[in-house]
């Protein structure tokens, strides 16, 4: 027994010996920037302790600002400077305009019809231009002024009578929430979020949070990839879970906006396009376009383009908030204790 047991170990040292080995000649060998040698299977993922921007940031000071790192068995270029981040997102983006496939993202087949993750091509192209021709131009940010006086307005009546009631208020919430119905109703004219209530089970702010969970996770079949068939910490089945509650809140607004284009209909009229759903659908009655009903719903969902493209900014901005708030109420502290001092 004692044999088979040393035996075994000495296996494993030889696997991993050669696999050492193996890794530090081929990265000789290959194009990549340099970068810690690493360890087999994990990779640099060791080096990676405590806070992953802090532990990069040390490494590239020692190996310049364009570095590889090995997590785990994926090749990563890290790039840590102004100068270089210029160079490979302007002058080299057609070279890295290549998207990673998250296991997460991959249930339902989320990732081949999502803006975000799908692969650059003729049909994502399609899609970059219509967003950018039907949510960020100049005339719908011109036409959305009035929305947002209506979504600020509403946040100070909200404090307001939080003040009188005595509440407190959570500032950084209560701009997350605007921010979420100012692209709810740009997407399909509705507000999904109240500042009032709290995260429902199964609604939408909910699945919002939830989602963003999922996908900020560290997922180990991102970096392991023949784990994925074990699906080990459970992500890409909680995403699929969550992406089915999604569809069906999504399928209700879908069928409302093709009852109003049959009401319209009735009447001899043509719908206004008033949203991006407006737009999706009118896109779905081209049999060329090859938009349906089921690939379309990825493009509204919550870790498309309202994660991806918006949920970015809007977290930012509801941190900058909360922020500025501390930052006045501290001025206002000392401007009171100086005043106090002055008059006393």
């Amino acid at each position: 027994m004692a044999l088979l047991i040393s035996d075994i170990i000495f296996g494993v040292c030889i696997v991993l010996a050669c696999s050492y080995l193996f890794h530090v000649v081929s990265r000789k060998t290959s194009n990549l920037p340099p970068g810690p040698v690493g360890w087999p299977l994990v990779g640099s993922l060791l080096q990676l302790h405590g806070l992953p921007n802090e532990a990069l940031a040390r490494l590239s000071k020692q190996y310049g600002p364009l570095m590889s790192v090995w997590l785990g068995c994926k090749a990563t270029v890290v790039v840590s400077s102004a100068e270089m981040a210029e160079e490979v997102m302007h002058r080299q983006n057609h070279v890295f305009s290549g998207k990673i496939s998250l296991d997460a993202a991959t249930a339902f087949g989320y990732d081949q019809h999502s803006f975000v993750l799908s692969q650059v091509g003729p049909r994502w192209r399609a899609l970059r231009r219509m967003s950018n021709n039907e949510m960020f131009t100049p005339r719908r940010l011109d036409a959305m002024k009035g929305l947002r006086e209506e979504k600020v307005g509403a946040l100070i009546q909200h404090i307001r009578e939080a003040a009188a009631d005595g509440r407190a208020v959570d500032i950084g919430e209560c701009a997350f929430s605007i921010t979420q119905n100012l692209l709810a109703c740009t997407l399909f004219s509705q507000d999904i979020a109240d500042l009032s209530s709290e995260l429902t089970p199964g609604g939408f702010k909910s699945l919002v949070y939830e989602m963003l969970e999922i996908f900020s996770k560290p997922n180990l079949c991102d970096f392991f990839p023949a784990l994925r068939w074990i699906d080990p910490q459970g992500l890409r089945r909680r995403n699929g879970n969550a992406l089915t509650r999604l569809y069906v809140i999504l399928d209700q607004l879908i069928d409302e906006h093709l009852r109003a284009y049959e009401a319209a209909a009735a009447k001899g009229e043509a719908k206004k396009k008033e949203d991006f759903l407006d737009v999706l659908l009118e896109l779905t009655r081209d049999p060329n376009s090859g938009f349906t009903r089921e690939n379309i719903r990825p493009l509204l969902s919550v870790s498309s383009l309202y994660r991806s493209i918006y949920l970015s900014k809007f977290s930012l901005t509801s941190s900058h908030i909360v922020t500025h708030q501390i930052l006045c109420c501290n001025f206002l502290l000392i401007y009171t204790k100086r005043t106090n001092f002055i008059n006393a």
